[in-house]
């Protein structure tokens, strides 16, 4: 055998690897989005308690996060707010949501005033530990406690970082990665809300 019908044969397989692979990571993706049905029971700044159902017919984009994080959450929150700005009239059919990782601590710091600093369109929601990991879970999210004693209170948390579209009848439809560009975010927005 040639050397030259190796490297065919070797090509020919890493092809047939790759395109078994790509069926696999698509047929996955598939199965994610109609099995992901998030939700949720959590209360805001006044206590009123929200879940999914109550933003049925709005696309909501949803973060979990913490008022003490460095960096992911306000870039992106920094970015939901340049979306919500850009979608001009669109707006009223997104509603940002920000749930509370750090709940206790979060809400003696100002939840509230935390994400309106953002924008005033965001809700930031918390609830008890359990209602917590529940809203995880249902977006199949992580996220943990980690001590650090040059952090406020001597501990930061570590999360997942992406941000979740949900549709009008509380489907999920996509996650962005963080820092994908507020420019990014619109496009797909505005595709599915525009005409």
């Amino acid at each position: 055998m040639s050397l030259r019908t190796i490297r065919l044969a070797l090509w020919g397989l890493v092809l047939v690897a790759g395109a078994a692979l790509a069926v696999q990571q698509w047929t996955g993706r598939e199965k994610s989005a109609e099995t992901l049905r998030p939700d949720f029971a959590l209360q805001d700044g006044k206590g009123q308690t929200y879940t999914m159902v109550d933003f049925r017919g709005k696309f909501s984009l949803v973060f979990f996060g913490f008022t003490n994080c460095p960096d992911v959450c306000p870039t992106t929150m920094s970015e939901v707010a340049q979306v919500m700005d850009d979608l001009g009239e669109g707006a009223d059919r997104v509603q940002p949501l920000f749930i509370s990782i750090d709940p206790e601590r979060d809400r003696r710091q100002g939840l509230t005033e935390y994400v309106a600093a953002f924008h005033p369109a965001i809700l930031g929601l918390s609830g008890d530990d359990a209602a917590t990991k529940d809203a995880a879970n249902s977006f199949k999210i992580y996220f943990g406690r980690e001590e650090d004693p040059s952090a406020p209170d001597g501990y930061t948390m570590s999360h997942s970082s992406g941000l979740y579209l949900i549709g009008p009848d509380g489907e999920w439809l996509r996650q962005f990665a963080y820092e994908t560009p507020a420019a990014e975010i619109l496009a797909d927005i505005e595709k599915r809300i525009l005409p």
